[in-house]
C-alpha cells in the first residue's frame, strides 16, 4: 500500500532511497533533502547557508507537487544542520514556506556532517490532498 514518488524537478537519490513514499493514499513521506541543483546534480551555493536552504525547499516543493500535496499540508519536518549558527538564516528562508499560524512541528538538530558536506538537510511528511 505504497506510491514510489518521483520527480526530475528534484535531485534524484543519491543512494537505496526514493525521493517520496505515499502511504496508503494519504500519508507522504518526503526523504532528507539537500542542496542539489536536480538538473546537473551540484551543489548549489557552496557555504552559503540562504542559497542551500532556498534549493532545498525547491526540491522540496517539487517532490510535493509531484505528489500532489503542497507546503499547506506538511504536518512535520526535520531540519539538519552542520552548524547551529546558520539557524537563524536557514530559518528565515524557510519561514517563507509557512503560514505562522499554522506551521507545521519541526524539530531542527545540529549534526557533525551531512552527505556532500552540505549545510542543510531537511525532510518533511505531508498529507496527500
Amino acid at each position: 500500500m505504497k506510491r514510489i514518488i518521483r520527480t526530475s524537478n528534484a535531485p534524484s537519490p543519491v543512494g537505496p532511497y526514493n525521493q517520496a513514499i505515499a502511504a496508503k493514499g494519504e500519508m507522504l513521506f518526503v526523504a532528507g533533502q539537500i542542496p542539489l541543483d536536480p538538473q546537473t546534480g551540484e551543489i548549489i551555493g557552496s557555504g552559503d547557508i540562504t542559497q542551500q536552504t532556498t534549493q532545498v525547499m525547491k526540491n522540496i516543493s517539487a517532490i510535493l507537487k509531484e505528489a500532489g500535496s503542497s507546503w499547506e499540508n506538511v504536518v512535520k519536518t526535520s531540519v539538519f544542520l552542520t552548524n547551529l549558527t546558520n539557524f537563524v538564516p536557514m530559518n528565515q528562508v524557510y519561514s517563507q514556506y509557512f503560514n505562522e499560524e499554522t506551521a507545521p512541528a519541526r524539530a531542527c538538530v545540529e549534526v557533525s556532517r551531512l552527505p556532500k558536506d552540505v549545510l542543510v538537510e531537511i525532510e518533511c511528511i505531508a498529507i496527500i490532498n
